[in-house]
């Protein structure tokens, strides 16, 4: 089967890490894929999936979804494929007419991974009105299918996706090295953050905490790993803090795991999520996370079991959470152990057998 993964862009998000993963636990007896995108500045994963023998296409220029001539170079691209698997609302809205308008169609499918209230009004309701053109859509968790307009709820599956667990788990190994090199002594304790510089993503909230945990307890250090359009401004609000380097953003890392495996704790401060890779993969690590009680974080993290659930927008329960696995060694080491068992739910071979038996079958159907 030939398969042709499209999305907005190859940067440093969940959805675009998903389409790496699943290409790389891909079985090339049964699938033959292929990925094509439209931002020319989110070009991250690019030489990843080339790497892995996946051929990627960009069809826009510096405009972006403006650029008129993608639908275009989609169509002709599509010609060459059993199916079409969306990633992105707002470019599948687009195409989804134009690539049932062909003689030869292939078959088309999406994975929704963001609560639909975190995309614009226009790309909701163009996702809503052509999602019937779809023959199968898939959700990432249960929290995504009930952000839907009513009508497409029932029509949704929840396909819980994961991350390449072997090798993360291999890579708990690296955790004394991680630390040398970025400088945390052996009595720090570190808290990491993986997620882009977006509202939706509340760093005002981590840093009010960071500076309330960080006034009562003086070996935490925080830790940011993350780019995107909020960048200065959130670097100017850290400053207001005066925490100097106790609170430190490292900005985009190509390997984020390099940085978590050497934290003590795992955080998000999100005030929405879909299924956050970076939670998953924390886990997989062996990093105990504190995150919001929010989307796909409850349908992972058990409170107390395998980490700590705060509700989002409150300083005062994120810092009182960091503080207690601070002050806890034996916490820390029982919450990590969990998380590392319950991770093991989420191997994203698990879902591309699943995704590759369904192709087949929507291909004879």
């Amino acid at each position: 089967m030939r398969v042709l993964h499209v999305i907005k862009g190859l940067g440093p998000g969940g959805a675009e890490r998903l389409v790496v993963s699943l290409a790389a636990v891909a079985n090339p007896a049964a699938v033959h894929y292929e990925v094509a995108y439209l931002l020319e500045r989110k070009q991250h994963l690019v030489a990843e999936l080339e790497a892995l023998d996946v051929k990627c296409h960009r069809l826009a220029g510096r405009g972006g979804m403006t650029d008129h001539r993608w639908p275009g170079r989609l169509r002709a691209l599509a010609r060459g494929f059993d199916v079409v698997h969306f990633h992105s609302p707002a470019v599948a809205a687009v195409a989804r007419p134009v690539l049932r308008a062909q003689r030869a169609r292939p078959v088309l499918v999406s994975t929704e991974h963001n609560l639909w209230g975190s995309h614009g009004v226009v790309t909701r309701t163009a996702n809503a009105l052509t999602l019937p053109l779809d023959r199968v859509r898939w959700a990432v968790s249960r929290e995504v299918v009930a952000s839907e307009w009513s009508p497409w709820r029932a029509k949704t599956e929840v396909l819980v996706h994961g991350v390449p667990l072997a090798p993360l788990v291999a890579r708990r190994a690296e955790r004394t090295a991680a630390r040398a090199r970025q400088g945390w002594d052996d009595d720090h304790i570190v808290v990491v953050i993986v997620a882009n510089l977006r509202a939706n993503k509340d760093y005002p909230t981590l840093f009010a905490a960071a500076a309330q945990a960080c006034a009562e307890e003086e070996r935490l250090r925080f830790v940011s790993v993350g780019q995107g359009p909020l960048e200065a401004e959130l670097r100017a609000g850290l400053l207001a803090y005066n925490l100097g380097e106790r609170v430190v953003m490292l900005g985009y890392q190509a390997d984020p795991a390099a940085v978590v495996v050497g934290a003590d704790v795992f955080t998000l401060s999100s005030r929405h999520e879909g299924l956050p890779i970076s939670l998953l993969e924390a886990m997989a690590l062996g990093v105990p996370p504190v995150v919001t009680r929010v989307g796909g974080n409850m349908e992972v993290v058990t409170n107390d079991v395998d980490g700590l659930l705060v509700p989002p927008g409150d300083p005062a329960a994120l810092a009182g959470a960091y503080l207690r696995l601070a002050r806890s060694a034996p916490d820390r080491a029982r919450l990590a152990a969990a998380a590392g068992h319950r991770v093991e739910h989420f191997d994203i071979a698990r879902t591309a057998r699943i995704v590759e038996a369904r192709y087949a079958g929507l291909l004879i159907a």
